[in-house]
């Protein structure tokens, strides 16, 4: 049985998505680690403790704990926790050491990275990355990261031992951006869980959620500047079809959540908008099989995307897609087979296709069957054989020097 330190510093596996920090990281940790402890691997996620009065160890199910580390102020921002890496670092060594050891390192996002790499060498162990988002590729959608941030990822690709990413596409782009990185690249998409998201009956969840006959638009994400809020906002307003209205998922997020999250009320009532876009707190992951359930169409209009599990949730769930065309939504979605893609993210666009959508039953049938079927393609069982083939990879050979 393979022993699995699984690093996720800035963001607890069993924290709400769409609440601070949370999102579909949280989702891919906790899926991911319980489909690999399923399979008789045995896996420790440690994550920084964001709260007082947090057990130190929660037994989420056999082979499937998770080790909460104080490490600096509970009510630390994400931009403050690259002064508390070490002391992080040096407290999982601890917790690996006096439970046994550990027989490979997996880390999620740049911050865990760093951790990873200095664990790698405190303890000699192989690491794998996934970055989940990197700065070359957010800086192409206009969101510019920290040099900070760049240099550190930088650091971390040239000691992983293999880095994980998520689809074609995201290898593509991490290829064309770094070129050649020491450890080897592998494709490990994430899934969905389709006991919870799979095709339903929409009458039952708008009766669920107290909406009546009214075209549905859907946003399930975080508020900021990367997710486009204010794009999904613009669409329902050069919709032909001024009956829809638009329901917001998620909080604001980040360091410009609330900066973005005004920007958008503001828009809203610029654009006459007032009363047609309502606004839902986060909710727990399961229950946003309903949402979707409920919507006629789902905007995804980020402006970058390593994967987009929005896109394919709501796909399972039967429900078409009108998304940017960025990223693994190019990969996840058969622009007018399954979804729509719009390059650009150009919200005249985005209505376009939604308004061929409300207008034509049959079209956006027969697109959500297809969306349905396609995403059957995708599960974390196979996403934990790809993950689990990886480690198998590195119990041979030398480990990756730092560049």
């Amino acid at each position: 049985m393979q022993r699995v330190a699984v690093i996720s510093m800035h963001t607890s596996p069993l924290a709400q998505p769409g609440v601070g920090d949370g999102g579909g990281m949280n989702v891919y940790v906790r899926e991911l680690v319980s489909a690999m402890a399923q399979k008789s691997m045995q896996c420790t996620t440690y994550t920084r403790a964001w709260r007082e009065g947090l057990p130190k160890v929660v037994e989420v199910e056999p082979n499937h704990k998770i080790v909460h580390i104080e490490a600096g102020s509970f009510d630390l921002s994400k931009d403050e926790l690259l002064n508390v890496v070490d002391l992080f670092t040096q407290r999982v060594a601890d917790h690996i050491e006096e439970s046994g050891g550990a027989d490979v390192l997996h880390a999620n996002y740049w911050l865990s990275g760093l951790v990873g790499h200095r664990l790698k060498h405190q303890l000699g162990l192989p690491l794998v990355t996934t970055f989940h988002t990197l700065a070359r590729v957010k800086s192409l959608g206009g969101d510019t990261e920290s040099v900070v941030r760049e240099r550190a990822e930088l650091e971390i690709i040239g000691c992983a031992d293999a880095i994980c990413v998520s689809c074609p596409e995201e290898l593509s782009q991490f290829r064309a951006l770094y070129g050649q990185s020491p450890g080897v690249v592998n494709v490990a998409s994430p899934g969905v869980a389709t006991a919870f998201f799979s095709p339903g009956d929409r009458k039952g969840a708008r009766r669920a959620l107290k909406w009546g006959n009214k075209p549905l638009l859907l946003f399930v994400g975080r508020i900021q500047p990367l997710k486009g809020v204010d794009v999904a906002v613009q669409t329902l307003a050069k919709l032909e079809n001024q009956d829809a209205e638009l329901m917001v998922v998620g909080g604001a997020s980040g360091s410009f959540g609330s900066s973005e999250s005004s920007h958008v009320r503001k828009l809203i009532s610029d654009l006459g908008l007032t009363g047609r876009v309502h606004f839902v707190e986060p909710q727990p992951h399961h229950l946003l099989s309903t949402f979707y359930r409920a919507a006629d169409v789902v905007l995804v209009p980020s402006r970058s995307e390593s994967f987009g599990l929005v896109a394919l949730e709501a796909a399972a769930c039967g429900i078409p897609v009108v998304a940017s065309a960025v990223g693994g939504l190019l990969n996840l979605i058969e622009h007018e087979r399954t979804g729509f893609l719009v390059k650009n993210r150009n919200a005249e666009s985005f209505a376009k296709h939604v308004d061929q959508l409300l207008a034509d039953p049959f079209l956006s049938l027969t697109i959500g069957n297809n969306a349905a079927q396609r995403a059957k393609n995708y599960s974390w069982s196979s996403t934990a054989d790809s993950v689990i083939g990886v480690y198998e990879s590195l119990r041979v050979g030398q480990l990756v020097a730092c560049s």
